[in-house]
C-alpha cells in the first residue's frame, strides 16, 4: 500500500535512488562524520527529540524576531504594516524550508528526504502559531498589559493569581494551574502582587506560540508527519484564542492522547506488567495535569469515551490480556485521580453552586449549527443574520465537502482507533450539547453548551483528514494490485512499484507547501482580529484596553489613545460573585429582553434610547473637537 507520506525509506545502505548498496570505502573524516550522524539520527528518540526542538525553536524564535517590528498598533496603517512585516518574516524563515523539502523530494535520497520532511513539518507547525503570537506582540507593543487589560476573563485570571500570591488557595471550581503559574511568574519576574497582569501578558504570548508544536507533537504519537501537520495546523490556527491560549491547547492535544491511550489499552500483549503500569501512570500524570490546566473539554469528551472504552477493552483475548489491560487502566485512573484531586474535590463540593447563566449570540442562534463560532463580541451580527444560510438546507459548500470527507473516514477507516475515538467524542458531545440546550429555558442555565461547537468541529476535521488518509491508502493499494504485472518474466527482475516512491514524495512535498500557505494566510486572519480597536463589539477591544492601563510608574503606555486618562492597576483578590437566578442575555438591548430572554431586563442594561443618546453625544463631542481644532488652526495662521 502506498502512503502519501511514507516512513519506510529502504535499507541503511540505500543510495540516492533509494535502491542498491554503496560500495565506496573510506572517504576521509567528512564521510566518517556523516556516517556517525546517520547512525545518530537512526535512533527513534533522537528523531522525535529533533522534531520537538525544531518546532519549539521555530515558534519561539519567530516571537523574538517579531519584537523588532516597530509600528504604532493603535493606527490602522501601522497595523497593516505590522501584518505585512509578520508575513515577510514568515516568508524569510519558511521559504528556505520549503525549498529544502522540494529539493530533497526531487534530488535527495529517500533517507535524506524523510528526515527533511520530519523537520520541515515540525518547523511549519511552530511557525503557524509563532506568527499568531508575533501578532500579539505587535498588537501589545508599548504596553506591558495583557489582551483584555483587566476586564472580563483576563481580569478574573488576574484576581485569581493575586489570590494565589496571598496563599488563599483554589479559586472556586476554575482549573487552578494557569492562575497559579501566573502568580509564580509574577513573583519571579515582576516581584509579586500588582504585576500579575504583566505575567499574563507574557504567558499569553508564550502559550500562543507553543500551541502549534504541542498540537503537532501530540498527533505525531499516532500519525506520520504530513498527516499530523494537516490536522494540527488548521486546528491550532482556527481554534486558538490568544486571550486564553491554555484552554484550546488542552482540547487539541487531548483527543490524540485519548486515541493513543485507547490503542495501548486495546493491545497490551507484548509488554511486561511493569511496562504497562509505568505507561499507565505516565498517561495518568498527563491526563491529570491537563485536567488542572483546563478541565472543560473532559466534560464533553467523557460521554463518548465512557461508551467506547468497554467495547475496545480486550475481553475476548484471554484472561492474560484482560488483566494487563486492567492494570494499564487502573494505574492511569489512580494517578490521574491523585493529580487532579484538588480540582475534583472543589467540583464535588461547589459544583452545584456554580451554574453558568451567561448567554451571548451563539446561545440565541440555531443550536444545530456547529461549523462556526462567534464570541460575545459579535459586532453587528444578530441571531437573525448569523449563521448565514448555505446553498443546501442551510449548509454551505464547505460543510458538504467536510461531511463527505467525514463519510470517507467512517466508511473506510473505522478500524482505526483514532477514527473510533473522534467519532465517539463527536457523538457524546453532540448529545450533551442538545441535552443542556433543551434544558436551558427550564433550568435557567446555559452550562457552557456552545463550547461543544469547538470540539464537535474538531472531531469533524479529524475524521475528514483520516478519511482522506484512508482513501489515499486504499486507492493506491487498489492501483498497485490492479496494474502490477501478476508474474515476473522468467529469470527477470521482480516487478517494481506501479506508483514510484519518488512520485509519492514529490506529491507529499507539494501538499506540505500548500498547507504552509494556508497556515500563513490563516495566521494573518487570526492576528488581524486582535489588532486594537475601540469598538466594544469587536475582538480588537481586548488589545485596545491593554493600552489604556497605567504602567508601573503611573504613566500611560507609549501608544495609549487616552493620554493622561489611563486606569490604575487593580490589586484585588478573587471573590465569588453573587449567583443570579436568571440567564443574563449579553449583547441584547433592554427593549428586546422580553422577546429574547422571556423577562424584563434588570437595571443597568442599555436600551435603544441610551444607545442613541450616546451616539449623539459622541457626534457632538467630535464636532466640538473639530471646531476647536479649526479655530486653533485659524489663530495660528
Amino acid at each position: 500500500m502506498t502512503h502519501l507520506a511514507p516512513e519506510a525509506i529502504g535499507e541503511p545502505g540505500a543510495t540516492r535512488g533509494g535502491t542498491g548498496t554503496s560500495t565506496r570505502k573510506g572517504g576521509g573524516p567528512a564521510a566518517a562524520a556523516a556516517g556517525r550522524l546517520r547512525v545518530w539520527f537512526s535512533r527513534r528518540w533522537v528523531r522525535a527529540l529533533a522534531e520537538a526542538v525544531v518546532s519549539l525553536a521555530a515558534a519561539l524564535g519567530y516571537v523574538l524576531l517579531s519584537r523588532h517590528i516597530v509600528v504604532n498598533p493603535i493606527v490602522r496603517l501601522g497595523q497593516v504594516s505590522g501584518l505585512a512585516a509578520l508575513q515577510k518574516y514568515a516568508a524569510v524563515l519558511g521559504l528556505p524550508l520549503l525549498a529544502l523539502l522540494l529539493y530533497t523530494a526531487y534530488r535527495g535520497s529517500a533517507r535524506r528526504h524523510a528526515l527533511a520532511r520530519r523537520l520541515v513539518c515540525a518547523a511549519l507547525a511552530g511557525l503557524a502559531t509563532g506568527v499568531i503570537a508575533g501578532g500579539v506582540v505587535v498588537a501589545l507593543r508599548g504596553t506591558p498589559h495583557p489582551l483584555g487589560g483587566q476586564d472580563g476573563d483576563p481580569g478574573v485570571l488576574i484576581d485569581m493569581a493575586n489570590s494565589f500570591l496571598h496563599r488563599e488557595g483554589m479559586s472556586g471550581i476554575y482549573p487552578p494551574a494557569f492562575p497559579a503559574l501566573m502568580a509564580l511568574w509574577a513573583k519571579i519576574r515582576y516581584h509579586g502582587r500588582g504585576e500579575t497582569g504583566f505575567a499574563l501578558h507574557d504567558l499569553q504570548i508564550f502559550f500562543t506560540a507553543v500551541a502549534g508544536p504541542m498540537a503537532y507533537l501530540a498527533w505525531r504519537t499516532l500519525l506520520r508527519p504530513f498527516w499530523a501537520l494537516l490536522i494540527a495546523v488548521p486546528a491550532a490556527v482556527l481554534f486558538l484564542d490568544p486571550i486564553r491560549p491554555y484552554s484550546h491547547v488542552v482540547m487539541i492535544v487531548l483527543l490524540p492522547l485519548l486515541g493513543y491511550w485507547l490503542r495501548h489499552m486495546r493491545r497490551p500483549e507484548g509488554r511486561t506488567t511493569r511496562q504497562l503500569v509505568l505507561r499507565g501512570a505516565g498517561s495518568g500524570l498527563v491526563f491529570g495535569a491537563l485536567f488542572l490546566w483546563y478541565s472543560g473539554w473532559y466534560v464533553w469528551a467523557a460521554p463518548g469515551i465512557a461508551v467506547l472504552a468497554p467495547f475496545l477493552f480486550p475481553w475476548r483475548r484471554g484472561g492474560g490480556a484482560a488483566r494487563k489491560a486492567g492494570l494499564f487502566v487502573g494505574s492511569t485512573v489512580a494517578v490521574a485521580g491523585v493529580v487532579a484531586s484538588p480540582l475534583l474535590y472543589q467540583m464535588v463540593r461547589l459544583g452545584a453552586e456554580n451554574p453558568d447563566r451567561y448567554a451571548f449570540l451563539s446561545v440565541y442562534a440555531d443550536p444545530g449549527y456547529v461549523l462556526g463560532w462567534v464570541s460575545d463580541r459579535s459586532g453587528t451580527l444578530t441571531y437573525q443574520t448569523w449563521p448565514a444560510a448555505g446553498e443546501m438546507a442551510g449548509q454551505s459548500g464547505f460543510a458538504l465537502l467536510l461531511l463527505f470527507a467525514v463519510g470517507l473516514g467512517l466508511g473506510l477507516g473505522l478500524r482505526s482507533i483514532m477514527v473510533r475515538t473522534a467519532a465517539a467524542v463527536l457523538a457524546g458531545a453532540w448529545f450533551a450539547r442538545f441535552w443542556f440546550a433543551s434544558q436551558m429555558a427550564h433550568e435557567k442555565a446555559v452550562q457552557l453548551y456552545p463550547r461543544t461547537t469547538w470540539i464537535i468541529m474538531y472531531c469533524l476535521m479529524i475524521l475528514a483528514v483520516l478519511g482522506m488518509m484512508a482513501a489515499v491508502g486504499r486507492g493506491s493499494g487498489w492501483i498497485e494490485r490492479t496494474l502490477r504485472p501478476r508474474t515476473a518474466p522468467a529469470g527477470g527482475p521482480a516487478a517494481g512499484r506501479v506508483i514510484p516512491q519518488r512520485v509519492v514524495r514529490q506529491l507529499a512535498a507539494g501538499m506540505i507547501c500548500v498547507t504552509a500557505l494556508f497556515a500563513a494566510m490563516g495566521a494573518s486572519w487570526s492576528v488581524n482580529r486582535y489588532m486594537p480597536s475601540e469598538d466594544v463589539d469587536q475582538m480588537g477591544i481586548d488589545a485596545y484596553r491593554a493600552h489604556t492601563l497605567k504602567e508601573r510608574d503611573g504613566t500611560c503606555p507609549r501608544y495609549s489613545p487616552v493620554k493622561g486618562e489611563c486606569e490604575d492597576i487593580n490589586k484585588r483578590d478573587w471573590k465569588p460573585g453573587p449567583i443570579q437566578d436568571f440567564i443574563w442575555c449579553a449583547g441584547i438591548l433592554a427593549d428586546e429582553w422580553p422577546s429574547v430572554c422571556g423577562h424584563k431586563a434588570p437595571k443597568g442594561v442599555r436600551s435603544r434610547t441610551d444607545v442613541e443618546r450616546d451616539r449623539m453625544a459622541k457626534l457632538a463631542e467630535e464636532a466640538k473637537k473639530a471646531e476647536s481644532e479649526k479655530k486653533a488652526e485659524s489663530a495660528k495662521k
